[in-house]
């Protein structure tokens, strides 16, 4: 998704932003965001805080967050505070990160939102989840 020069953007320490965000390139948040964030890669710094909903295809956080997050490829760093649900395909998560909220693969909330929550069989699949120490 991110265009073919590599390019970013950064909201620094000293930013607040109210409203959401929607890249089609890598986003740095060292800030605050008070919104929902959509982009290609996220990464977020450890002083950093987000209020509302993370979606993109790769994250490493580190920071605060308080909304969902629905991630393709996610990496939660052990400075992370998270108050939310996570969805994920990939996810490592740093001993010592803080999660409040539930983990679901990205195929299982696709799947409960195509058929009613009578059957919540899991079916065997390929799903990554590492801890890392």
């Amino acid at each position: 998704m991110a265009s073919p020069g590599g390019t970013f953007s950064v909201i620094g320490p000293d930013v607040t932003i109210r409203g959401d965000i929607e890249a089609s390139v890598d986003l740095h948040v060292d800030g605050k965001v008070i919104g929902n964030i959509e982009c290609a890669s996220l990464v977020q710094g450890e002083s950093s805080r987000v209020e509302g909903e993370i979606k993109a295809e790769s994250a490493r956080l580190s920071g605060e967050v308080q909304g969902t997050i629905e991630v393709r490829n996610l990496v939660v760093l052990k400075t992370a505070q998270i108050d939310g649900d996570v969805s994920y395909d990939t996810l490592t998560i740093e001993q010592g990160a803080s999660v409040d909220g539930r983990f679901a693969p990205l195929r299982a909330k696709a799947t409960q939102a195509a058929k009613p929550a009578a059957d919540k069989s899991d079916e065997d699949g390929q799903r990554g989840l590492s801890l890392a120490g």
